[in-house]
């Protein structure tokens, strides 16, 4: 089965370099401008989170595709970080407790990283277990949510934060139900 991820465009906050999990914000100009210059590969059926930002992004990259909203793929809540940027945590010692934990550290009065990871694997299995007669499904998602289904699935094995990717991109997969193959950047 192919699988295409794609992290959703920009947003106001994505543009100031802000942690935007939990917060429903809309693509920005820039972000809708962005996908429509960009051309992406065909599929099936789309799922999407339930922010607006990745319903957005559905919408304006596959028009005429059957969207389907899964709550359970939303971004991780960063709880007292939400919509504030490392500048402004500068000097937060939260904020330096959970970086010097290589972001495993819950955030204080979010989400415990691992919680997201499982959370966020659990609505994938779900998903291609369950339209496994499908070839070609599009996630587009958050950059969170790829990474924590990358980090397990991908071979070769790598870490979380080595599937970061850019607002707007995302990845060409083949999935056999035991791994993932990176096939192309988008």
């Amino acid at each position: 089965m192919k699988i295409i991820f794609i992290r959703h465009g920009k947003t106001a906050g994505n543009l100031e370099k802000r942690y935007i999990g939990r917060t429903d914000e809309p693509l920005c100009d820039t972000g809708k401008s962005e996908l429509s210059e960009k051309k992406y590969p065909e599929c099936d059926i789309v799922f999407t989170s339930s922010m607006k930002r990745c319903i957005q992004t559905a919408e304006i990259i596959y028009p005429d595709k059957n969207i389907i909203e899964v709550s359970e793929l939303n971004e991780c809540d960063f709880g007292d970080f939400e919509g504030k940027n490392y500048t402004e945590l500068s000097g937060n010692t939260d904020y330096q407790k959970w970086i010097d934990s290589g972001g495993k550290m819950q955030f204080p009065n979010g989400e415990l990283p691992e919680n997201f990871k499982k959370r966020c694997l659990k609505a994938f299995e779900n998903i291609v277990f369950r339209y496994k007669n499908f070839e070609k499904l599009a996630f587009i998602v958050h950059g969170g949510t790829i990474m924590s289904v990358l980090e397990k699935y991908a071979v070769p094995k790598k870490d979380y934060y080595d599937y970061q990717i850019k607002n707007g991109d995302g990845f060409i997969t083949d999935f056999d139900g035991k791994k993932i193959i990176i096939l192309e950047k988008i």
